[in-house]
């Protein structure tokens, strides 16, 4: 699998762009699609909400692991990063009224756009976590599945702007402290931050994730 060279498809739906209150561009998991996720967002019960969704080629933003060597994965993220600007062009809205959200894959890839970026309304990362800047030092661990530290050198400003990010303690796909790390790293970048962790194994959209969405949106 290689990185596309396009910007991937962009679907919209919800309200008009020019009559919403805000926005909201969701990004996917592996194996799930833009019309999935849009599901997510018509599921908030927020009529005058914009949506947007890319979808990624084979339904998947990368072939690994997000924990794989950094010269693996950042051909990737830059594809995504891109898909992702994409679907905020495509809702031609300030980017303070847009929010950012995904599952999976596509919450990694929501929360590296946000820490790299910045200039968000909010952002969360449902079931996911930041995906890193470079390799660091330091030997595989099994607190990471077997994968190396990462360096997350970010230099944005997200003052006052809420992060999101859920995991279950036991997530086949994101290691707890990869979340717990990527919670303290917005943190320190000035962010609202919020961590969810749900008891026991799981990979999946929690009820809280649902409830912090809306609330962000209906305020």
């Amino acid at each position: 699998m290689s990185p596309p060279t396009n910007p991937a498809p962009v679907t919209l739906a919800g309200a008009s762009p020019t009559q919403a209150r805000f926005g909201l561009v969701l990004m996917h998991g592996r194996g799930g699609s833009a019309a999935d996720i849009l599901g997510l967002g018509q599921a908030l019960g927020l009529p005058d909400i914009a949506l947007a969704a890319p979808q990624a080629p084979g339904h998947s933003w990368w072939p690994t692991s997000f924990l794989a060597p950094t010269a693996q994965m950042e051909p990737f993220v830059q594809s995504g990063i891109n898909a992702i600007d994409a679907a905020i062009e495509a809702l031609n809205m300030p980017r303070s009224k847009i929010a950012l959200a995904g599952f999976s894959q596509g919450g990694c890839l929501a929360l590296e756009y946000a820490a790299r970026t910045g200039d968000l309304m909010a952002a969360f990362g449902l079931s996911a976590g930041l995906i890193g800047t470079s390799d660091a030092d330091g030997s595989a661990t099994d607190a990471l599945y077997g994968h190396a530290p990462k360096r997350f050198a970010y230099t944005t400003d997200l003052s006052e702007i809420p992060v999101h990010i859920s995991v279950h303690e036991q997530d086949p796909h994101i290691p707890l402290t990869r979340a717990q790390e990527s919670n303290a790293i917005f943190h320190d970048l000035g962010a609202e931050t919020t961590l969810v962790t749900a008891p026991g194994a799981g990979h999946s959209i929690l009820q809280d994730d649902i409830t912090a969405l809306r609330a962000t949106l209906n305020r």
